[in-house]
């Protein structure tokens, strides 16, 4: 057992046989209902992932990083926060493309879109998603890359971009509370 927790991607697979196995053992079949659930988990899935990354960022390594010795640093900027960027930016895709799979299954997606009442506060929720998940790939990811090294650029350019991709991430950090309110509160409150 110890082999297959020490590999994370071995840990995972077995987390999804342990989701298989629940699923024979408690339901059985699939239905529309299920696949609209099965959406539903992947979402929170991977938003967990995002926003757990996000709040990781904006919490821990942005304000650690000016307290780290300068001959540490590169051990984050070259193999932590591109690793952590990698999964970051991937679930911010799969949250969007999850939560939009989900709108359209539940018949809400359009009437969200327009921010029609009933939807209105999911369709809050899903536009600041949104904008969350264009900061993350066209502002964060690009600007990292240049502060990171991932790309070649002036060295008077890396701070200016890392400053750019901080600022971002916090405009996202601050947008997901309102965005997680919303998400929650459309089954709740309405």
């Amino acid at each position: 057992m110890a082999k297959l927790l020490e590999n994370l991607y071995k840990a995972l697979g077995l987390g999804v046989a342990l989701v298989v196995v629940a699923f024979l053992v408690l339901h059985g079949t699939a239905d529309r209902a299920f696949l609209t659930f099965i959406i539903r988990w992947l979402h929170v899935l991977s938003g967990v992932l995002w926003i757990g990354l996000l709040w990781y960022f904006n919490f821990v390594q942005i304000p650690t990083m000016p307290k780290i010795p300068n001959e540490l640093k590169p051990a984050v900027g070259k193999f932590i926060a591109p690793e952590a960027l990698f999964w970051f930016r991937w679930a911010a895709l799969a949250t969007v493309v999850t939560g939009l799979v989900l709108s359209v299954l539940n018949g809400y997606g359009h009437d969200a879109f327009m921010l029609k009442a009933g939807s209105r506060t999911i369709g809050v929720g899903m536009w600041l998603g949104l904008f969350m998940a264009f900061n993350v790939w066209f502002i964060i990811w690009p600007n990292q890359k240049i502060a990171l090294g991932i790309v070649p650029a002036e060295d008077a350019a890396k701070p200016k971009s890392a400053r750019i991709a901080m600022l971002a991430s916090r405009t996202n950090f601050v947008l997901s509370l309102p965005m997680l309110y919303c998400m929650v509160a459309q089954q709740n409150i309405g």
